[in-house]
């Protein structure tokens, strides 16, 4: 990674600084630039821009005075960060033990045949990730999902398939009332 010089222009206010770093600068503040704090600030960078990429890992490291191999270990260490651009709708998949055995690997096939996807990618139009976990963490639920950010258990590949296009369906049909 390079020394960011400044931040992109992105969305600039009078001060020419990106509205979207301000937001990570006043996580910063909050957490006064402790580098205890990262996975907080990734938290917010993450939230404001929808992924981490190389210029918001740079940043956030120049700021919190961490070597940028430590802030990319960490973003790409747990789950929940991402470091590419992300679809319109994000679909994660548990792959758990409890999940898999209840047929979470049947859901990730017939999603990949469905939407013309490998999971951990975006489809080329940006409507959809597919994404995996490793666990989510509520195993009663198996196979579980997370579905724009819900929770979704006891799922069947056909649920998915049905709540994935009603999404979809739902977003085409906002667009022709606006026309």
């Amino acid at each position: 990674m390079t020394a960011p010089t400044a931040p992109s222009t992105k969305i600039n206010d009078d001060t020419g600084h990106d509205l979207k770093f301000q937001l990570i600068d006043k996580a910063l503040k909050k957490c006064q630039f402790q580098q205890d704090a990262l996975i907080e600030v990734l938290h917010t960078a993450q939230e404001t821009f929808g992924h981490l990429d190389e210029e918001i890992l740079d940043y956030v490291s120049l700021q919190l005075k961490l070597p940028p191999s430590w802030v990319y270990g960490v973003a790409t260490f747990y789950n929940f960060f991402t470091l590419d651009p992300q679809g319109e709708h994000v679909c994660v998949v548990c792959l758990g033990t409890a999940c898999y055995v209840k047929g979470a690997g049947e859901i990730v096939t017939r999603l990949e045949e469905e939407f013309s996807i490998k999971a951990g990618a975006t489809t080329e139009d940006g409507n959809l990730s597919l994404l995996t976990a490793r666990c989510l963490g509520n195993c009663s639920l198996a196979p579980m999902l997370t579905l724009d950010g819900e929770v979704h258990g006891k799922q069947t590949a056909e649920s998915v398939i049905a709540a994935l296009k009603a999404k979809t369906t739902q977003k085409a049909a906002l667009e022709e009332e606006k026309v």
